[in-house]
């Protein structure tokens, strides 16, 4: 049968073996993307979209079942890399890595993590803009599952409702843990600030570092990707230039 990779999610895949040669006979064909093939496309960015690509059933498991499966598989990847699994230091391994993926770093990939944010009213009747600067975050590329590493700056101007300011680095925490490309990490949290905030006024700047450039590939380890959304009122070179001097100052 002449499987391909959407058939990774059907119901009649019920085994692990049938997944497994599912997914081994879609790596081993080349397929055009936008006119070019995975190599040629190479270690070059691409941004799908806004939304995370996901399967429709990608919460069906449970996160314990996932952790199991994670666990079965890296232990492969380890034992295919002549690792020996028997070793003291290296047997709890394979479920460490999973518990991490599930519980750590990809957590932002399951809705039910997502920040639960109160709006206030603005009883300050401050009008200005708010900006929480140098939020540290640690996300992964979803092209070779490296870190990214970055800070993120944030701003809104109040539509008369406010929120509490741990608020604004729980949703960049959220969106980070998960594999990301910068843009669309970028996007995500600007979107979900508007529509929590209920204003189109927010501004978003992530300055980050790729390992994937840094640590494999070109291997520069001192350039850094800079990405921003500007909404409503900050989308003016005047609103543009005194965030930045928020920022710098």
């Amino acid at each position: 049968m002449n499987w391909g990779l959407k058939d990774l999610t059907s119901l009649e895949l019920k085994s692990m073996e049938n997944k497994e040669l599912v997914l081994e006979n879609y790596l081993n064909t080349e397929g055009p993307l936008n006119g070019y093939s995975h190599d040629d496309i190479g270690d070059d960015h691409l941004f799908t979209g806004v939304d995370t690509p996901l399967k429709p059933n990608a919460f069906e498991l449970t996160d314990n079942k996932k952790k199991e499966r994670i666990a079965h598989l890296f232990a492969q990847i380890m034992d295919v890399m002549g690792l020996d699994l028997k070793d003291d230091s290296l047997k709890g391994t394979p479920m460490r890595v999973a518990k991490m993926y599930i519980d750590e770093i990809y957590s932002g990939l399951n809705p039910k993590n997502k920040p639960k944010v109160a709006l206030f009213d603005n009883k300050y009747h401050y009008n200005q803009m708010l900006v929480e600067k140098d939020i540290s975050f640690y996300s992964n590329c979803e092209h070779h599952f490296v870190p990214i590493i970055g800070r993120a700056h944030v701003a809104y101007i109040s539509s008369g409702k406010v929120i509490g300011l741990s608020k604004l680095n729980r949703i960049v925490q959220y969106f980070a843990k998960r594999p990301q490309v910068q843009e669309r990490l970028t996007n995500q949290i600007a979107l979900e600030l508007q529509s929590v905030l209920e204003t189109e006024d927010i501004a978003v700047i992530i300055d980050a570092k790729h390992l994937c450039v840094s640590s494999r590939g070109i291997k520069d380890d001192t350039s850094a990707t800079v990405t921003s959304f500007y909404g409503g009122k900050f989308n003016t070179p005047e609103k543009i230039q005194e965030l930045y001097n928020y920022i710098n100052n």
